[in-house]
């Protein structure tokens, strides 16, 4: 949700603004602004509806120039699309603010700054971060101050940036809930939500942490604490690729991630798995003594690596002997919750920012978990930074908003895992075995799978003009149905549904007439008969079925039945392997429909509000 650039340079800083915002485009939004002190001191804006390139349009038939500048890319919250309510937001053409997050006490803000003089121009909550430093100034006639005391009011999330026209020599940050991260360069610095916004400038990063304010110039960075003391951030050195600028020849994004899984799961495996299994410690330093004591699991995450979660109960409980439980991090984090003792708190995150799972991590830590591990895919994101132990995922940039590699990347992680915790909880060696040989065996069963594309191409032109689909699966596969349902209903528009097949005859099979597809999940396992009973209520009332089916599973094709043929698997990677069918079936569908698959409407990659 919402991008965040800003520099302060020698040279012009708007081609660096814009292709920062290009670079954070992934991450959703409708509107997108620029402001820039230029070089007679004035603040210069320009903001347009729609895509960054409708900005750089705007900026190429009327120029501005500066060294010193802000950039944003909004995701609607408060008002509507419009340009008005776009950032960069001014006060009395001095301050200018760029601000991911959302001010929950805005409208009493907004009140008393009425009282005080301010005019309104927008319906945003961020418009009262600019009138609100504008007033500290009034007071103290410092801009680093002036931020101080203005967070102080605040209430909710914010990562926010401000520029004063009269101090143009230097930039303002903060941040709370919400992430910022300075890049360094040599004689200019920058600013931005996500560091792939500056590679191109800098290698170099200094990631804020929680109630920070920073005073950055050309040549200095000096932060301070919530309690406004002065602190040292540690500086890194990043070796993460981003390719957002090359879809490799494909069409979309997503369907490059679809097809780049054999690869990141071998380089997420590269290392880690070994003939005897895995060390512990590829979740971290002095992880084997803290996983030795863990007898209950605890999994909190949002959408897809909710979903992730759910499945990894089933590997958990099973294989590793573990109790487990699984809950949406919104939920979590406003309700009551029992404690197991000696309970790892797990967080899934394919950014690392998510803003539900990040306030779930920190109320945790504050009721006693024995430790707390976070699957995740972005290094140096504030999940990572803040729990116990953690897995990357290495799956590379992922640009499509629907996840698909970062999903599967996380299955493997959790497989790793469960092999990590059995190791303390009698898990059987025939189990251990069993697992070893599965993701010895997962990135070729991926690259077989993924073979069956031009069998869904032709299966999705059945779907153009459905209105509803139900998605079935038993077991570990009910996650993996949900998965897909929530893929359709992403990119495609379709209203989608999953339910574990057993719960056809509690309701959903009166939705079941022959304009419901009906899709399922079938590996050959002790649940197969199971299903196909289900599978067999289906038929009896008329619907219409589209099977996706172990090859040795026996389902046959008919006039009422479409099948699709998976390759055969070891149980314990068949989620993963049953992921990527449903994962091209939403693809084509998609493109089909003709909608914007990498940038679906009203949804946003990075969710950092709540």
């Amino acid at each position: 949700m919402c991008g965040i650039v800003g520099a302060i340079a020698e040279r012009n800083v708007v081609p660096i603004l814009l292709e920062g915002l290009r670079r954070l485009e992934y991450r959703g939004y409708d509107s997108a602004g620029v402001a820039l002190l230029d070089g007679q001191g004035n603040l210069q804006r320009t903001r347009r509806i729609g895509k960054v390139k409708e900005l750089a349009d705007a900026l190429q038939d009327n120029p501005i120039k500066g060294v010193t500048g802000i950039a944003h890319t909004r995701w609607a919250t408060h008002g509507g699309v419009t340009e008005a309510n776009a950032h960069p937001h001014f006060s009395s053409e001095r301050i200018a603010v760029v601000h991911n997050g959302i001010i929950e006490n805005y409208e009493s803000l907004r009140t008393d700054l009425t009282t005080k003089g301010y005019g309104f121009t927008s319906d945003t909550d961020t418009e009262t971060i600019a009138h609100q430093v504008h007033f500290e100034l009034d007071n103290c006639d410092d801009l680093l101050t002036a931020v101080q005391n203005a967070v102080k009011k605040f209430h909710g999330a914010y990562g926010t940036v401000i520029l004063d026209k009269n101090d143009p020599d230097r930039v303002i940050v903060a941040r709370s809930g919400s992430p910022l991260v300075i890049g360094l360069g040599l004689g200019e610095n920058f600013i931005a939500s996500d560091q792939m916004a500056l590679f191109p400038v800098t290698r170099r990063f200094m990631f804020l942490e929680e109630g920070d304010v920073a005073e950055i110039t050309r040549t200095s960075i000096k932060v301070f604490d919530s309690a406004g003391l002065p602190v040292e951030r540690e500086v890194k050195e990043s070796n993460l690729e981003h390719d957002a600028g090359d879809k490799a020849g494909y069409r979309h994004y997503m369907l490059k991630e679809i097809h780049e899984q054999p690869t990141v799961i071998r380089n997420t495996l590269s290392g880690r798995l070994q003939d005897n299994g895995i060390s512990a410690n590829i979740f971290g330093h002095g992880a084997d003594e803290l996983l030795a004591k863990i007898k209950h699991v605890q999994i909190i995450a949002c959408g897809t690596s909710y979903h992730s979660g759910m499945t990894a109960r089933y590997w958990l409980e099973q294989y590793a002997n573990v109790s487990c439980n699984v809950e949406i991090a919104s939920e979590f984090r406003y309700r009551k919750s029992y404690v197991h003792p000696n309970s790892l708190i797990v967080t899934i995150s394919q950014s690392g920012e998510t803003a539900d799972t990040l306030a779930a991590l920190r109320l945790a830590k504050e009721q006693g978990y024995a430790a707390s591990l976070t699957i995740c895919n972005v290094p140096g994101s504030s999940l990572v930074r803040e729990s116990d132990l953690a897995f990357m995922t290495l799956a590379g940039a992922e640009i499509g908003v629907a996840s698909t590699k970062a999903f599967t990347t996380q299955l493997t992680g959790f497989l790793m895992l469960t092999m990590a915790l059995g190791k303390h909880n009698n898990m059987s060696q025939d189990d251990h075995q069993h697992i070893i040989k599965a993701l010895h065996s997962l990135p070729a069963k991926l690259e077989e799978t993924l073979q069956l594309t031009d069998g869904i191409k032709a299966l999705a032109e059945e779907f153009a003009d459905m209105h509803h689909s139900l998605f079935l699966g038993r077991g570990d596969q009910y996650p993996i149905a949900m998965e897909g349902a929530l893929k359709l209903k992403e990119i495609s528009y379709i209203h989608a549904e999953a339910y574990a097949s057993g719960e056809l005859k509690h309701g959903p099979l009166a939705l079941i007439d022959d304009e419901m597809p009906v899709i399922v999940v079938a590996p050959n396992n002790e649940l197969l008969e199971k299903l196909k009973s289900n599978v067999e209520e289906v038929r009896a009332r008329g619907g219409i079925m589209y099977v996706f089916a172990d090859k040795e599973a026996n389902f046959k094709s008919d006039e009422t039945m479409r099948v699709i043929n998976v390759p055969h698997c070891e149980s314990a990677i068949a989620p993963i392997v049953y992921t990527l069918p449903l994962q091209l079936l939403s693809y084509y569908v998609a493109v089909i429909k003709g909608t914007d698959v990498d940038q679906p409407r009203n949804l946003a990659k990075s969710v950092t509000v709540e």
